[in-house]
């Protein structure tokens, strides 16, 4: 009788598809943050006054948040084909600002929903520095 033991090995996954991996998450967290506020009366009476939360919502309002969310949409692709040095400082700068603008976000919020879309945000936006910060 033969003994026979079954090893199993994890694939390795590249550093740069993890943080693309983690850009892509942070997105639909966003998208999906957004979309439950605007089921809020508070919210939607708002929006209907042309205000979020201290903005007029406006051409350059729009404009600067079509921005805002276009930057994470191009970390995807960036993480995957800026050279190591370049993919580290940028991954590492954009998700710290991200992260700060986040946390800002949530000054004067009282909703736990809200708070924890940003909190989960957060973390994965620190899990993205940590990777870049270490990727070889």
């Amino acid at each position: 009788m033969t003994d026979i033991t079954r090893t199993t090995t994890t694939p390795t996954i590249d550093t740069r598809l993890k943080i693309a991996a983690l850009w892509t998450s942070l997105l639909f967290i966003f998208a999906y943050v957004d979309i439950f506020a605007h089921l809020r009366a508070d919210v939607v009476t708002d929006v209907l006054a042309g205000k979020v939360a201290v903005f007029t919502v406006d051409q350059s309002f729009l404009l600067l948040t079509t921005l805002y969310v276009i930057i994470p949409s191009l970390m995807i692709s960036l993480s995957l084909i800026l050279p190591p040095g370049a993919n580290r400082l940028t991954n590492i700068i954009v998700a710290a600002v991200y992260a700060l603008t986040i946390l800002g976000s949530c000054i004067g919020e009282v909703w736990i929903y809200y708070w924890l879309g940003s909190l989960t945000e957060v973390l994965l936006l620190l899990v993205i520095m940590r990777y870049a910060w270490k990727m070889p």
